[in-house]
């Protein structure tokens, strides 16, 4: 049997290991929420570096299926650029043919349709709507993303994105847009006010 004195010492022993645990409970939250959050400016940056400007979260009319949601479309020297980001972490195996690709992380297996696929929608209706603007499109993986037999054809990872399509002197990358603005002042204008039905 315990007495009163060592009852109370168990008591807030017990009290200060539980404090402890929600202590540290709490600063790995807070933790992964700036890890999250410095990710999401890192990729902020990286993707504005390559554009002279860009739209975040747009749709684009697409008459079979209402609209195709963008998750940037960035103006760029080379035109138009769609960007569809893939948060996935492991290994990925896809190839431009493949219907199926698939994840392996952490000892287990997942399979996801070719994003290509939904990519070359994306880049046809865009291009219904886009006027003069040559349209590009390519599917960014997170870091986290490793393809051991290579990357396909329209995918890339996101440190890549700043080799591949590098803007240059800005001054330069302005003076080659310059004929492009009227098309992308309006379709900054239709993509933001847009009330089509979102399709991912």
């Amino acid at each position: 049997m315990f007495d009163p004195q060592q009852i109370q010492m168990l008591t807030q022993g017990a009290a200060a290991i539980v404090a402890g645990a929600a202590l540290w409970a709490a600063g790995l939250f807070g933790w992964r929420r700036y890890r999250l959050h410095r990710e999401r400016r890192a990729r902020q940056a990286r993707i504005a570096s390559v554009a002279v400007d860009y739209l975040r979260d747009v749709l684009v009319p697409d008459p079979s299926d209402g609209g195709l949601h963008i998750d940037y479309l960035l103006l760029t020297p080379r035109g138009l650029l769609i960007l569809d980001l893939r948060d996935i972490s492991g290994n990925v195996f896809g190839s431009d043919s493949m219907t199926e690709w698939t994840i392996m992380s952490a000892g287990r297996r997942f399979t996801f349709a070719n994003p290509q696929v939904a990519l070359y929608d994306r880049i046809a209706a865009l291009r219904a709507v886009a006027g003069s603007i040559p349209v590009d499109g390519r599917v960014v993986f997170a870091s986290g993303a490793v393809f051991p037999k290579g990357m396909p054809r329209m995918s890339l990872r996101e440190e890549a994105l700043e080799a591949d399509f590098l803007l240059g002197e800005r001054a330069h990358a302005e003076s080659v847009v310059a004929p492009w603005l009227p098309d992308w002042q309006r379709l900054k204008t239709e993509l933001r006010d847009s009330s089509f039905r979102v399709v991912h």
